[in-house]
């Protein structure tokens, strides 16, 4: 994947001052400690996507239907106004979801931010991690994994708000009777994403592919 946000009319000269100015302005703030998080917006079989981090690590993949630049402004205004493009310190983050959309990985090893969510829904966006790749739950048993069996209807709102989708898969989690339910990213990527990871998906929650 590449980051997606390239001025098409800029010559190379005006395309590597820009850069040069970036990279400055990049290492300033990192000097100075101004930079509280880091986004960089990456291509991808659904979209492009945006990466959003903060030291503590990764706090938000947001896709292309969400608004990018409405994400960026809830960002500043939720975590910290001093944000800023810095693609280096998304590298690990890139490297994984390409090879994720490549199908060589199955499981995320990155830091995670969940500060964005309340203690519930992050009890919940946490074991999203739990779900094998080619395996789907559904919200119910979602809920009784949490010892709440109950909370149906709070699980698929957790789920909704997940802030960092694909890398914790709330999209192999459905209805119980099969049907894909919502996702934030629309039901086509949801669908997309449940097909790379097994071509004939048309099972019901809890089949292993």
């Amino acid at each position: 994947m590449t980051d997606s946000r390239i001025n098409p009319t800029a010559t190379g000269e005006e395309t590597a001052l820009l850069e040069k100015l970036g990279n400055e302005l990049r290492a300033k703030a990192q000097a100075e400690e101004l930079l509280d998080v880091s986004y960089r917006i990456v291509d991808s079989p659904v979209g492009s996507l945006l990466l959003a981090s903060t030291t503590a690590g990764l706090v938000r993949v947001a896709f292309e239907t969400e608004d990018h630049d409405k994400i960026l402004e809830l960002l500043a205004q939720k975590l910290s106004p001093r944000i800023l493009k810095d693609p280096s310190r998304l590298d690990a983050v890139a490297r994984q979801l390409d090879e994720y959309f490549a199908g060589t990985r199955h499981n995320f090893d990155v830091p995670l931010d969940l500060k964005l969510s309340t203690a519930f829904r992050r009890q919940v966006q946490l074991e999203l991690g739990e779900i094998g790749y080619g395996h789907t739950w559904s919200y119910s048993q979602m809920a009784e994994r949490i010892g709440n069996p109950k909370a149906v209807r709070a699980v698929g709102s957790a789920c909704a708000t997940n802030p960092i989708p694909i890398v914790l898969p709330c999209h192999r989690v459905l209805r119980t009777d099969g049907s894909l339910g919502g996702y934030l990213g629309g039901l086509e990527a949801k669908t997309e994403l449940l097909k790379l990871e097994n071509p004939d998906f048309g099972g019901a929650p809890g089949t292993l592919f």
